[in-house]
Parts: structure tokens; C-alpha cells; sequence
């Protein structure tokens, strides 16, 4: 929703969330404590949380954050169970997303990881340009596997591959995901992939070989980075997923009967 520029209705967003809850994902990804000034579609994130209901739901709620500001809003919601940080291994695109340089967004980390620790909430930290960037930043596979050995050493526990602007190949997914995963046993390793409907399926495939097995989507594949000032391209599509993991007997326990009536909302909501 962050990227979307026409307003969604707070009880659009309730309804939309309550009933993803009900799916069976492991990790919903549905708030940001943000600002309102930056990302105004997420300024109304309070009064949506407050109205989330889990009814039994075991799946785990994601609020976004920024700084300590924002990670303070969110810990204290019982709700929510993880927080989530985008961090730029591309110090250009962490000026344009966070306002800070590298050596900022790290302090910046620590802030929230303490929280994080002091309230019983998880971190996933999200490694933006973590396949390259348009910006002429330095990169290499090595820069990825330094953050990632530094943030483990740190405690941090899940970290979410993002291939922020869809610039990945295949091959490169494959590469780096083969290069991570075995190198950090003890971390979730997962990939937060954005794609067209020409490429996707090449790069689910590439990092299921290399032993990816937490994935980020969106429904319908709508998404992106708004601060990447960039065309948008989504985030891989839900549904395709589901279909493709199910497929290869990788995926149980989904209710496709809410998922449906999930899908139904997604349309109504992204297509006025």
C-alpha cells in the first residue's frame, strides 16, 4: 500500500489485514510507523492496529519502522510481533529511503534492536540492494555477506534479501542466495523479490535451489519502493507463489477459501 497513490479507507485497510490473518502465512507485513510526511498512506497505521483482530490467528504481524521513534510507537502494541528495517547496503538509496548515511542507519539499527530485545518483539532486517544498485554504488557479493555477519554478530536473527527495484537476474538471485545461506546456518535467510510476470518464475526458482524458504509477496503483485524514485515494479505476486510452491508440495495449511475473499478486497481496494 505504501507505494499506492490514491487513499485507502483505514476500514479498507481492517478488513483487508483481518482477513489475511485468517490465510495461514507465517509473517504479515501490514503496518509502518513512518512519516506521515514521507509515506501520508501509512500515516493512519495507529488507528489500524487498534482494530486488527487475530481471532486465533498464529500468524505473526510485521510493523515497519524507521528510527527509534517509530520502533517506540510500535513495541507498544502487544499485536504486533516483529519489526521490521530496511537497510541499504547502497548509501545512495539509504539517503533516499532513510534520510541517513550507513554509519546513521547502523546506530539507527541498534536503537531498534535494543527495543526490540527489551520488549520481547523479533527484528527482520531487510538488506535493500541486495542485488545491485542503479545508482552506481559499489557492490559485491562480499559487501552483503560483511552486513549479514555483522547484523548476526549483533543478534539479529532473519534477514529478508531485497531486490529493492527488480533489477535482479535469475542467476543473480541464485548466486547470492547459494553464497548466504549456507555461510549463515543459523540465521532465516529469506528473499524479498520484486518482479514482472516475464522473470518471476525464473527467480523463484533460483532461490528455492539455493535453499531459500521464507519468501515476501503482495497480493496481485502490486508494491514497490516509493522512495526509489524509480518506476515502480511490484512486489512478486501471492498468488503465483502459492501456486508455484504448492505445486512442488513446498507449501500447506494456506485457507484458500480466505484468500479468495482476501483476493476480492485486493481488487476492490487497488482497482478504483
Amino acid at each position: 500500500m505504501q507505494g499506492w497513490e490514491h487513499p485507502i479507507a483505514t476500514e479498507d485497510k481492517v478488513a483487508y489485514i483481518n482477513c489475511l490473518l485468517q490465510v495461514g502465512f507465517h509473517t504479515l507485513d501490514c503496518l509502518s510507523f513512518v512519516s506521515a510526511k514521507a509515506i501520508p498512506q501509512m500515516a493512519d497505521s495507529h488507528d489500524v492496529v487498534k482494530q486488527m483482530e487475530k481471532n486465533g490467528s498464529t500468524t505473526k504481524v510485521l510493523a515497519i519502522v524507521l528510527n527509534k521513534r517509530g520502533a517506540e510507537e510500535a513495541v507498544a502494541y502487544d499485536v504486533i510481533d516483529v519489526l521490521g528495517y530496511p537497510f541499504s547496503i547502497s548509501p545512495t538509496f539509504q539517503k533516499l529511503n532513510g534520510n541517513s548515511t550507513l554509519s546513521e542507519s547502523w546506530d539507527r539499527l541498534m536503537q531498534i534492536r535494543d527495543l526490540g530485545v527489551a520488549h520481547k518483539k523479533q527484528l527482520c532486517v531487510y538488506i535493500s540492494m541486495a542485488f545491485g544498485n542503479p545508482y552506481g554504488d559499489e557492490y559485491n557479493a562480499a559487501v552483503v555477506t560483511e552486513w549479514v555477519s555483522k547484523m548476526q554478530s549483533e543478534g539479529i536473527g532473519i534477514i529478508s534479501l531485497a531486490d529493492t527495484v527488480g533489477i535482479a537476474t535469475a542467476q543473480q538471485v541464485k548466486d547470492l542466495c547459494s553464497s548466504v545461506v549456507p555461510a549463515f546456518p543459523n540465521l532465516v535467510v529469506g528473499a524479498h523479490l520484486h518482479s514482472t510476470s516475464q522473470n518471476w518464475e525464473a527467480k523463484m526458482e533460483a532461490a528455492v535451489s539455493a535453499g531459500i524458504q521464507r519468501f515476501d509477496g503482495a497480493l496481485k503483485g502490486f508494491g514497490g519502493c516509493p522512495m526509489a524514485k524509480n518506476e515502480l515494479v511490484g512486489n512478486m505476486n501471492t498468488e503465483w507463489m502459492i501456486d508455484w510452491l504448492e505445486q512442488r508440495n513446498l507449501l500447506e495449511g494456506l485457507d484458500h477459501d480466505q484468500l479468495a475473499k482476501a483476493g476480492a478486497i485486493a481488487e476492490r481496494i487497488f482497482n478504483r
